[in-house]
């Protein structure tokens, strides 16, 4: 589980730096590497959302952490 974990955490943070590339210099890193809207694009862009919607469960296992 814990590699799971790292691993959506990873993506998470791949998306949010992504989007704080967009959202400051309007720079978007994900195309620009891998092409506008290719497969592989929309590949990342979904595994990254998968992965903040899995995120979401952290909060459900912080309160277990303490």
């Amino acid at each position: 589980m814990k590699v799971l974990d790292y691993t959506i955490l990873t993506l998470v943070i791949i998306g949010a730096v992504n989007w704080g590339l967009i959202g400051f210099f309007d720079f978007d890193l994900v195309s620009t590497l891998f092409g506008q809207m290719s497969l592989l694009t929309r590949i990342i862009y979904a595994a990254v959302g998968i992965g903040g919607l899995y995120a979401i469960s952290y909060y459900g296992r912080m309160d277990s952490d303490m």
